[in-house]
């Protein structure tokens, strides 16, 4: 089945499940290609938690005709980039090229994930390698207590464990589970090849039906169950410099109508150097150095998150003046910083438009919605929304209870 989005894309679906769509950039000197799989760490059984991001590090350890060495070779021969991301829900590997090597750098991202080596000696290797991953978040105040705040924030959820896993449950895989999960999961509906630059759709479409990717099928159906959004206050004493400070309050989906007005609001609240949080808390008080806000979307709830990091004898007035800022957020939000975030979203969105990697990734959102918006018709929806509906939007966002993580420096003697 093929459809065309008049304003700027091209989908097909193989009888197998496996999507692969393109926008085609015909002035680009470049192509980018992504391979998305519709699978992250939130469907990962407790004995397999961070199978998918050990997974994401082995198919680069070799082919069935690579060696890991022959493969890295091989990729660097292209002069482009290749690299790979696992989030919460997704999975995705990825290489920026020129337009002229596409051909060759598809051929190696499938070998890669349909007859990877996966060799045991390797994984023994790897395995220490995502070891010392664990422990640069664990060294990163930042990252450890946002993983902190996420892990209690979704309490008794697969959304709330660590994208990484565990030393425990990386300790116990073999090679064969890695195996299984990989053909279990990263096959048919659950697959999106998507391409972007110069590149025609049909051409790539004939690459594809040559490769083996219309023969699989995925294994195992993915049961998401939606997490619950816990609130409350949880704080935790730690040996560091700073005090941390998380909140988060449940917020919309990724599918929601609302993204453009919740996109405002937070560009408005914490995305910027005049938003009012930065103004208020750290040019006006100097109380902090590092305050934002951001937005994170999952295919069946969301998160409007503040963080901020502070010197210890500044929290409680920190806490003071952003929980005074949030109220008066919740009263009245000006006109004229709805504008400014209009503008910045605006210029956000055309100056994305001159990037192959970042209209390749766009693409990737058709794992979670059956028709993409070009970045125009976003400016549109965006320059559309009304002041007073920003305001509406944060006051139903800021007044429910959120989950606040309070992480204080605590002193070894």
């Amino acid at each position: 089945m093929q459809t065309k989005n008049k304003h700027f894309m091209e989908q097909t679906t193989l009888p197998n499940g496996v999507q692969i769509a393109t926008r085609e950039l015909p002035k680009a000197q470049s192509v980018a290609i992504g391979i998305f799989i519709d699978v992250g760490s939130r469907d990962e059984a407790a004995h397999h938690a961070g199978i998918a991001h050990a997974l994401e590090h082995m198919v680069f350890k070799g082919t069935d005709k690579l060696d890991v060495h022959q493969l890295a070779e091989s990729l660097d021969d292209l002069g482009g980039n290749a690299n790979a991301f696992t989030s919460r829900e997704r999975t995705c590997f990825h290489i920026h090229v020129l337009y002229e090597d596409w051909q060759k750098a598809l051929a190696l991202l499938s070998d890669m994930l349909l007859n990877p080596a996966l060799p045991e000696d390797e994984w023994l290797r790897e395995r220490e390698v995502i070891f010392s991953e664990m422990s640069m978040v664990d060294d990163n105040p930042d990252e450890w207590v946002y993983e902190q705040h996420t892990s209690q924030v979704f309490a008794g959820h697969t959304m709330g464990e660590p994208v990484l896993g565990s030393r425990e449950t990386l300790s116990s895989f073999s090679v064969q589970d890695l195996r299984d999960y990989l053909n279990a999961n990263y096959r048919g509906g659950n697959v999106l090849i998507a391409a972007a630059g110069r590149i025609q759709h049909q051409v790539l479409m004939a690459e594809i039906e040559q490769s083996e990717w219309g023969n699989t099928a995925n294994k195992q159906s993915k049961n998401r169950v939606s997490p619950k959004v816990r609130r409350g206050k949880h704080e935790m004493p730690r040996p560091m410099e700073q005090a941390q400070v998380v909140a988060s309050w449940q917020s919309i989906n990724i599918t929601s109508p609302d993204k453009p007005i919740a996109w405002i609001a937070n560009q408005l609240l914490g995305g910027s150097m005049s938003s009012i949080l930065f103004r208020e808390i750290r040019e006006k008080r100097g109380l902090a150095y590092s305050i934002g806000s951001h937005l994170s979307t999952y295919t069946d709830t969301g998160l409007l998150s503040i963080s901020c990091s502070t010197m210890p004898e500044q929290l409680e007035p920190c806490l003071d003046v952003l929980q005074q800022t949030i109220a008066d957020i919740c009263q009245n939000v000006p006109k004229d910083m709805v504008q400014r975030a209009q503008r910045q979203l605006t210029v956000q969105f055309r100056m994305g438009m001159d990037s192959v990697e970042g209209a390749m990734l766009q693409l990737g959102g058709l794992l979670d919605e059956r028709t993409l918006y070009s970045p125009l018709e976003w400016v549109d929806k965006v320059n559309t929304v009304q002041p007073e509906q920003v305001q509406r939007w944060l006051k139903q966002q800021l007044e429910t209870d959120a989950l606040w993580t309070i992480a204080t420096p605590e002193r070894v003697s």
